[in-house]
């Protein structure tokens, strides 16, 4: 079978070098997308089956697929808004030290976010420096991560069900989801974005989409976005956003509509495709925890803290920038300043 993919990719290869250093391609045929509970230890390849990139298709109309409702309390101006950092261990940490583990959910097909390194098979990315620096601030040096490769519409569901301790994995802060989780503030500034091929009509998130298959995740502010306002585009969506990818390797969609930093990842696997336009939304990245879990939520404020260091250019993060997001995303000088609630 022949398959329009510009010749880039390995139908067989989740993950696949690329000359000039180690660029992560995606896979036509068998795009890892492991279910929660295909645990992947810090030191080896987890255990999570391929899943079919195949997307599903919706016909979003104004009013369609309508967000849950937001708090009273909670405005898009205040969202990022998180409690004040503690290092006092409370009922959260403590059960985290008994374990002696912590359970974090993350992405590992999120080229320089989270993903697995071909060569080593061990998970990477700033996700991943992040979510380590977290547990070696709760359990010490010889900290022990285990990492849940989480679908996106499976993050929420996964900490109200306590199958991890908590979910690092590019999750924007909004009203809606502070429902149901709680969230860290905010430890990356992106903005949603269209990406498609170089060669394409499409100018940016605009009418220029009308009559073309744009491709999100499920459970994505991107899907949020579309359903608001699609600009006459036929909506797909697929479990992960490296589907997207694939679908549009594949000739199966024509633009792609995610966070800008996930965006930027993906043209560093394909060459072939650029952003278009420029963010239209202002997306926080928060590490995500159980509702009822305040003590972790201001342990994890205080790491933040830390971790950006006073947005020194020795810090933690942008030690974690330089290293995995520079080259993408030029021009950060510096982490965003933490908002708090009380």
């Amino acid at each position: 079978m022949r398959v329009r993919a510009r010749g880039l990719m390995n139908l067989r290869a989740v993950l696949a070098p690329v000359a000039a250093g180690m660029c992560v391609m995606a896979a036509a045929a068998a795009v890892l997308v492991p279910t929660l509970g295909s645990d992947a230890e810090d030191d080896g390849p987890g255990r999570g089956g391929p899943s079919s990139p195949a997307a599903t298709h919706h016909a979003y109309g104004p009013g369609a697929a309508p967000a849950s409702p937001a708090l009273a309390t909670c405005t898009a101006q205040n969202a990022a808004e998180s409690l004040r950092p503690s290092p006092d261990d409370g009922a959260a940490v403590e059960r985290i030290k008994e374990k002696g583990q912590l359970v974090v959910g993350v992405d590992q097909n999120t080229y320089r976010w989270g993903y697995r390194d071909p060569a080593t098979g061990k998970l990477e990315g700033f996700d991943i420096d992040l979510a380590r620096a977290i547990a070696e601030d709760i359990l010490g040096p010889d900290a022990k991560v285990v990492f849940k490769a989480v679908p996106t519409n499976q993050r929420m569901p996964a900490l109200q069900k306590r199958s991890v301790d908590m979910v690092v994995r590019t999750m924007t802060i909004n009203c809606a989801r502070k429902e149901q989780v709680a969230f860290s503030t905010s430890y990356f500034q992106a903005g949603q974005q269209v990406l498609a091929p170089k060669t394409s009509k499409i100018k940016a998130f605009d009418d220029s989409l009308r009559g073309k298959r744009v491709c999100t995740a499920a459970g994505s502010t991107g899907e949020s976005e579309l359903a608001a306002q699609r600009h006459g585009a036929q909506v797909l969506t697929v479990p992960n956003q490296l589907d997207c990818l694939v679908q549009l390797q594949l000739g199966e969609a024509d633009a792609v509509v995610t966070d800008n930093a996930l965006a930027a990842a993906q043209a560093a696997q394909d060459p072939a495709v650029e952003l278009k336009g420029k963010p239209f939304t202002d997306e926080s990245y928060g590490v995500a925890m159980n509702k009822d879990d305040t003590d972790l939520v201001r342990r994890v404020n205080k790491v933040l803290d830390d971790y950006r260091g006073d947005g020194d250019a020795d810090s933690p993060w942008m030690l974690a920038y330089r290293k995995w997001l520079r080259a993408d995303m030029p021009g950060i000088s510096g982490p965003p300043s933490p908002e708090y609630s009380d």
